[in-house]
């Protein structure tokens, strides 16, 4: 019996750090985003290519199955793919080209406070006080790295655009995160991401028809930097880094592992001080502090009288 909970205790330990591995590389992309528009593709643009990369990968991994068991779960799988997918990216690139990298990844990990309410809501989820303290906290980090300025966001009006873009891409990841839970109990992670891939793409088309297609393809070839950090989008950011966010969320849990996200931040304005020049103030490390603090806390295994709303 001690063996088998040393083996329990060890597996979950992994899938923490799977979660942790993914946020952190979630962390990055905000730069290689950055990095890809300013080599000249639009928001819109750089989503399609980044999906459409991601799914052809996923697909050698599931290519047998085509449709889910039922059109419900297909329905799911749609509205996981326009949640996770174009509503939530393309939103967020077009929040990266006018703002501030920094200022929009904190606001991007705000997305499980979304899932937790969205969770306690409609899934009666438990509320508990080490979660309901540790996402204070934690948003408390956030709100000290947006309220205290950063002097490199472009200017207010875009400060202001950016922030609204990216706040809206969180509620619709916190929403995804919620969706995958009973998918995740049905299909596996590979299958559930490539069909989030497929319909992602699928409902972006209708951007193009407004504004086709601009920019050109012979770059790929050319233009390294924009190539490598697309397919380092397409291939790590996308078909490894979300099959392995359904498979941890099937075994955490939607809101424990949703609360990850708040590590992402940390990872931004480390790399984006190094490409991008952002450098990182002092509110952002205290900020960081607090958001580190607040994803322990509300990790922490809850006790029956930690309940305080079912």
């Amino acid at each position: 019996m001690p063996n088998t909970l040393q083996g329990n205790k060890n597996i979950t330990v992994f899938y923490h750090i799977i979660a942790i591995l993914v946020v952190s590389i979630w962390g990055a992309t905000l730069v290689n985003t950055k990095v890809v528009i300013g080599g000249g593709m639009r928001p819109e643009e750089v989503f399609l290519a980044r999906y459409i990369i991601a799914y052809l990968a996923m697909w050698t991994l599931s290519f047998k199955k085509l449709w889910s068991n039922n059109l419900k779960d297909e329905l799911l799988m749609v509205a996981c793919g326009i949640l996770g997918g174009s509503l939530y990216f393309i939103p967020e690139n077009f929040a990266v080209e006018v703002g501030s990298v920094n200022d929009i990844s904190f606001i991007l990990c705000t997305s499980p406070i979304f899932t937790m309410f969205f969770a306690i809501l409609f899934c009666k989820e438990k509320l508990t006080k080490p979660l309901a303290l540790g996402t204070l906290i934690a948003l408390a980090g956030v709100a000290f790295i947006i309220f205290g300025g950063n002097s490199t966001s472009s200017t207010v009006t875009n400060r202001v655009l950016g922030d609204a873009l990216a706040l809206l891409s969180t509620g619709c990841f916190g929403a995804y995160c919620l969706l995958l839970r009973p998918l995740g109990e049905k299909y596996g992670a590979a299958f559930l991401t490539r069909k989030m891939f497929f319909y992602g793409a699928l409902t972006s088309f209708p951007l193009f028809i407004y504004k086709p297609w601009t920019f050109p393809l012979g770059h790929f070839l050319t233009d390294l930097p924009v190539t490598f950090n697309l397919l380092f989008l397409g291939l790590i950011a996308s078909f490894f880094c979300f099959g392995a966010w359904s498979f941890v969320t099937e075994k955490l849990g939607a809101v424990k592992t949703a609360n990850y996200n708040y590590l992402s931040p940390i990872c931004t304005v480390i790399i984006s001080a190094i490409f991008l020049g952002e450098q990182m103030t002092i509110e952002a490390g205290i900020g960081s502090v607090l958001i580190l603090l607040g994803v322990s806390l509300a990790n922490k295994k809850p006790k029956n009288k930690d309940v305080i709303a079912e």
